[in-house]
C-alpha cells in the first residue's frame, strides 16, 4: 500500500515548451532525498493535457527509471476516451509503473453508469493496481461515492484520489470502500484532515515546492497526531490557498523557478504566472520557508 506524501509532480519545460529532463532528473532527486513517499508523473500537475502520447510516456519512463525503485511511481494515464485509457495504461505498466491514476473522463460528462462501466473495463484490460481520480472542478463530471463504493469491488481498482475537498463527503467515502479501497486527500487545504479520518495520504501539489515540509504533515497526521499535524500545516496554509491563485499548475511551475529549481516554460493555453500574483506566491513560499 502506498502511503503518505505523494507529489503530483510538474514536467519542467524549457522557455520554448520542450520537456527539461536534467530538471526533471534534478526533482525526482529531490523528492527522494526530501522523503515524499511516492511521485504522481503526468497528472494534471505534469500537464498531461499538452504533452502528446509520446512525450506523455517518455516522461513516465523517465520517472520510473531517475526513482530507480527507491519511491514508487503512480503514472496518470486518464482520459475521456476508455480506448485511450487503456492504451495509456497498458503502456505505463509495460514500462514499469508501480500504479496509475486514472482521472474521471472530462468534457464528454458521462452518466454514473458510464463512469462505472470505464473504469471496469480498464480495470479488466490491464491488471495493474489501479486509483481512481475524481476532481469534479476541473472534470465537468463528479463521481459519486456509490460509484466508487461499486467500483471498489474489482481487485486491481485499489485507491481513490478524492480532489472535492469535502470532508464530510470524504469522511462518508471513507466509511463505504476504507476497508477495500485506499483513499487519498487531493486537496492540500483539508488533506492532514481527511488523513485524521482514515485516508492514508495526500496526492499533492505543494508537496512540488515543500516536500519535506508535507512528508512531515502526513507522517504526523497518519500517526493520529492532531496537533501536530495541525502545526505543522501552519506554515503551509497560504501556498495551498496561492498555489491555486491561477490554474493548476501555472503558480506552482512559477514557484519551482522562482526556488531556482527549473526554468519558467510552460505550454499553452496554459501561461506564464501573471505579474500581480507573482508576490502573492512568493509571500506564501518565505512563509512555508522554501525561499528567504
Amino acid at each position: 500500500m502506498i502511503t503518505g506524501s505523494i507529489v503530483a509532480l510538474v514536467t519542467p519545460m524549457h522557455r520554448d515548451g520542450t520537456v527539461d529532463w536534467e530538471a526533471l532528473r534534478q526533482l525526482v532527486e529531490w523528492h527522494v532525498s526530501e522523503g515524499t513517499h511516492a511521485i504522481v508523473a503526468v497528472g494534471t500537475t505534469g500537464e498531461s493535457a499538452t504533452l502528446d502520447v509520446d512525450e506523455h510516456l517518455a516522461v513516465i519512463k523517465f520517472v520510473i527509471a531517475a526513482a530507480a525503485g527507491r519511491i514508487p511511481v503512480i503514472a496518470g494515464t486518464g482520459a475521456n476516451s476508455t480506448r485511450e485509457a487503456i492504451a495509456l495504461t497498458k503502456a505505463a505498466a509495460s514500462v514499469g509503473a508501480d500504479a496509475v491514476l486514472l482521472v474521471t473522463p472530462y468534457y464528454n460528462k458521462p452518466t454514473q453508469e458510464g463512469l462505472y462501466q470505464h473504469h471496469k473495463a480498464i480495470a479488466e484490460a490491464v491488471a495493474i493496481p489501479q486509483i481512481l481520480y475524481n476532481v469534479p472542478g476541473r472534470t465537468g463530471v463528479d463521481m459519486q461515492n456509490a460509484t466508487v463504493a461499486r467500483l471498489a469491488g474489482l481487485p486491481n481498482i485499489v485507491g481513490i484520489k478524492d480532489a472535492t475537498g469535502n470532508l464530510e463527503r470524504g469522511r462518508e467515502l471513507i466509511g463505504m470502500v476504507g476497508d477495500r479501497m485506499v483513499v487519498y486527500s487531493g486537496d492540500d487545504a483539508t488533506a492532514y484532515e481527511l488523513i485524521l479520518m482514515g485516508a492514508k495520504g495526500n496526492i499533492s501539489v505543494t508537496a512540488n515546492v515543500a516536500p519535506g515540509a508535507m512528508s512531515r504533515v502526513c507522517a504526523a497526521a497518519l500517526a493520529g497526531k492532531a496537533d501536530e499535524a495541525k502545526a505543522l500545516n501552519t506554515p503551509l496554509e497560504a501556498l495551498h490557498r496561492d498555489l491555486f491563485i491561477e490554474s493548476n499548475p501555472i503558480p506552482v511551475k512559477w514557484a519551482l523557478h522562482a526556488m531556482g529549481r527549473m526554468e519558467d516554460g510552460i505550454r499553452l493555453p496554459l501561461t506564464i504566472l501573471s505579474e500581480p500574483c507573482r508576490p502573492v506566491v512568493e509571500a506564501a513560499l518565505r512563509q512555508a520557508g522554501a525561499i528567504s
